[in-house]
């Protein structure tokens, strides 16, 4: 049985993606991934995946160049979400952080606080547009 028989994917053919880097266990980004992303993923060792509001296929630094070099590929035990262990090059978040998790809820819940330094801006990767 190949492991793709394992896995829930959803009405969309989509299943959830955590992208974690392997030498620190920080959550880097959460995103989607099909069929398609992830036979490309484990043929090239960088990740792809699938994007809901731009519906394309993309590879994580295809334009930024901040990469994402595959570790390992887990799979949760009711088989509806992936982890991927990466090495990654660059800020992870398209913001310029190094996580997408880069602010956290204080208090009540009234505000939020940036928890870690900019890498760079989004002109910086991607240019101004």
């Amino acid at each position: 049985m190949s492991f793709y028989d394992e896995l829930k994917f959803n009405s969309d053919g989509l299943i959830p993606a955590i992208i974690q880097d392997q030498s620190t266990g920080r959550v880097l980004m959460m995103a989607w991934m099909n069929r398609a992303a992830i036979e490309k993923t484990l043929a090239t060792g960088q990740t792809h995946f699938w994007s809901r509001s731009r519906q394309k296929f993309w590879m994580k630094g295809e334009t930024s160049g901040h990469t994402q070099t595959v570790k390992q590929i887990s799979f949760d035990c009711d088989g509806d979400t992936l982890l991927v262990q990466v090495e990654q090059i660059g800020a992870a978040c398209h913001e310029g952080y190094h996580s997408c998790f880069f602010r956290s809820v204080e208090g009540n819940g009234s505000e939020s606080k940036v928890t870690e330094p900019r890498l760079a801006s989004p002109d910086q990767i991607y240019g101004k547009k």
